[in-house]
């Protein structure tokens, strides 16, 4: 597929392969599809980091959606959270009465999860469902809020198909785990 995945700009070593994410990117489309046999969900991506597994995602699920997108910071130009979330691009569409899938890029202590779940929930949504790409191997976040997961992953700083640093890396085809002694390192 795309060339973004050269070596020769990207840090360490690839954790999940373009291959794998296709497949259960699929895996996911096709058990949404069956879970709303018949309705129409909305999909909101959190920004940036889910753009793209929402934009597979949504082209793997058989059935008419919706999308929506907010924007919250919690990292900011840094490698670990502040603790802080706070919106910086709120939904357009009314969540009233709608099946509304959230779907995240990766769910690390669930700090930023939760302060989403609260915040979609009080909007009144017929169903409100989480669909994570990736959630860290920690026992910090509460499992049952998670519907569908992608991948476990371990505790390392992943970066590419849409996860960052510093705004750096989106654009790898592939999830690799970012290496500090190298590449990524004082990006900025």
């Amino acid at each position: 597929m795309g060339s973004a995945s050269s070596d020769s700009f990207a840090p360490g070593r690839v954790l999940i392969a373009e291959e794998d994410l296709a497949t259960r990117v699929a895996e996911l489309g096709a058990s949404i599809t069956a879970d709303y046999a018949g309705r129409a969900p909305l999909l909101i991506g959190v920004l940036k980091g889910a753009f793209m597994f929402m934009s597979d995602l949504a082209r793997a699920v058989d059935l008419p959606v919706e999308f929506d997108f907010m924007a919250v910071s919690s990292y900011g130009h840094s490698t670990r959270s502040s603790g802080v979330v706070r919106i910086v691009k709120d939904l357009d569409l009314d969540l009233a009465d709608r099946d509304v899938i959230l779907v995240e890029d990766i769910v690390d202590s669930g700090l930023t999860l939760n302060y989403l779940r609260k915040n979609l929930l009080a909007r009144n949504p017929a169903s409100l469902e989480v669909c994570a790409l990736l959630v860290r191997d920690s026992d910090v976040y509460d499992e049952d809020s998670l519907r569908y997961v992608g991948f476990r992953v371990p505790d390392d700083f992943l970066v590419g198909y849409g996860l960052d640093v510093a705004e750096r890396f989106r654009n790898l085809t592939e999830i690799r785990v970012l290496d500090t002694d190298g590449a990524g390192e004082g990006a900025a």
